[in-house]
């Protein structure tokens, strides 16, 4: 039984959100080189993962303790709030999930020297700061942009540069559409959750947009990564892929804009991480092709 609870602590659904970077930076690599360097790519992917686990951990904890979990939240079951474990107990696993990256870390310094050093610290610093720390960053209006850099900038160019040791435009375009995108997911939990959110002074970027601008936040981030083909202009043939992802953009969007407020808001949100998930994936395809 613990063993499922954990398993929900870690928020499986999410986690591509961190394997998508890594797949799309390597693809991007091959279709330059057409070489793989197959044990950093693996590190790196796990490593990016267990930053994410340890940070999903670490914010169930801190969440409960700040308060912002209570029984009026909208979202699935948190596992310090539900008492399955104690904040200490959740906390200690973050710490151990941060203490495998940072080891896994080591040798992907040793792969790609003091600029995967530079991003791997970064990184973890980030991870605990978005809800530990005076000035948690899931509780001010950065949130998005955190994930944007952190999981779509920092984490596809990293990938890319631990195969190639350049880094090039093309990188940037691929890392700015995977990061829109995991930045939607935030959002969504965002808009989902904002009034028990302000209850606990948790002031996201849709407390400051307001639910309209939110709403037309979410078009953007969600439309944006579709230009990447036109952008590419023929460098890659195989990025015109993606466009096979975008009627689940626009029905995410449909629903989106109808979705009357309430737990249909979780199904949103786990759509739109799959659609992260089937974008990079097709990319990450193309780019191979």
């Amino acid at each position: 039984m613990q063993i499922q609870q954990w398993l929900l602590a870690i928020r499986p659904k999410t986690l591509g959100i961190s394997v998508v970077p890594v797949l799309v930076g390597s693809a991007l690599a091959w279709a330059e080189l057409e070489r793989m360097a197959w044990l950093p790519a693996l590190a790196a992917l796990l490593a990016a993962m267990l930053i994410q686990i340890g940070t999903n951990l670490y914010n169930d904890a801190a969440d409960f303790e700040r308060g912002a979990d209570t029984p009026e939240r909208l979202g699935p079951e948190r596992a310090t709030a539900q008492g399955w474990f104690s904040a200490r107990q959740v906390k200690l696993a973050a710490l151990i999930s941060f203490g495998g990256a940072f080891a896994i870390g080591i040798y992907l310094a040793w792969i790609g020297g003091w600029p995967i050093v530079v991003i791997g610290l970064l990184s973890l610093l980030a991870g605990y700061a978005y809800t530990g720390g005076p000035r948690p960053i899931a509780y001010s209006a950065s949130g998005e942009l955190f994930v944007f850099i952190f999981f779509g900038l920092l984490a596809v160019s990293g990938s890319y540069y631990l195969q190639t040791g350049t880094l090039s435009i093309e990188t940037l375009f691929c890392a700015a559409a995977i990061g829109l995108l995991a930045a939607a997911v935030l959002l969504v939990n965002n808009y989902r959750d904002l009034e028990t959110d302000e209850r606990a002074a948790k002031l996201t970027l849709v407390h400051y947009l307001g639910r309209e601008r939110a709403r037309q936040l979410y078009v953007l981030l969600l439309i944006l990564p579709f230009a990447l083909p036109i952008v590419f202009n023929h460098r890659f043939d195989g990025s015109w892929l993606v466009v096979l992802c975008l009627p689940f953009a626009l029905w995410l969007l449909h629903r989106f804009s109808r979705e009357p407020l309430g737990r249909g808001f979780n199904t949103i949100l786990a759509n739109t991480a799959k659609l992260q998930l089937l974008y990079g994936g097709m990319l990450s395809l193309g780019l191979l092709l």
